[in-house]
């Protein structure tokens, strides 16, 4: 079956996950330990600094934690936002560079996905509607929107290392 056929039937690609899941899935205590210690952060490109820092700190309530200049790049910022548990969530910026604009590919970012308090859930939905962010919540625990240059993010209230329910660490 190609994966063309595969795509449009949902019992095969079932089918595919559990044949994946048979050969390579571990029981947890089975699993060898992680050879990573977690995520240091993950980087993301900005096209405007300033509003970048307006948006994650003023609006999702993640805390500047630095900005510097990108040792890769003369001239570019690198800064970073506390999103919780010792995680941070990174920018560059290339002034003079057309990076062009944020675009879904193939090994690209689909989402960022970062587990905020339940208590705060609610809370940060209405701030994105209070800033006019178009999102969607799904499941009563996710809300999807996008950031300024594009990215999609989701805030989810499911405790780390859980997915709607499943245990997935």
């Amino acid at each position: 079956m190609s994966s063309t056929d595969s795509a449009l039937d949902p019992a095969a690609l079932e089918q595919e996950r559990a044949r994946i899941r048979a050969a390579n899935l571990r029981p947890a205590g089975e699993r060898p330990a992680s050879t990573a210690r977690g995520l240091h952060h993950t980087a993301l490109i900005s096209s405007d600094v300033e509003r970048t820092v307006r948006f994650y700190q003023d609006v999702l309530g993640f805390p500047l934690t630095e900005l510097i200049e990108n040792r890769d790049y003369p001239g570019s910022s690198h800064f970073f936002f506390d999103i919780g548990h010792g995680n941070l969530l990174a920018f560059f910026d290339f002034p003079g560079l057309d990076v062009g604009p944020y675009a879904e590919v193939l090994g690209g970012l689909h989402h960022v996905a970062i587990s905020v308090d339940p208590d705060r859930w609610q809370e940060l939905v209405a701030r994105l509607t209070d800033a006019g962010v178009p999102h969607e919540v799904h499941s009563g625990v996710s809300v999807y929107f996008r950031d300024p240059d594009g990215a999609r993010l989701e805030l989810i209230a499911d405790p780390l290392g859980e997915m709607y329910g499943h245990q997935v660490l």
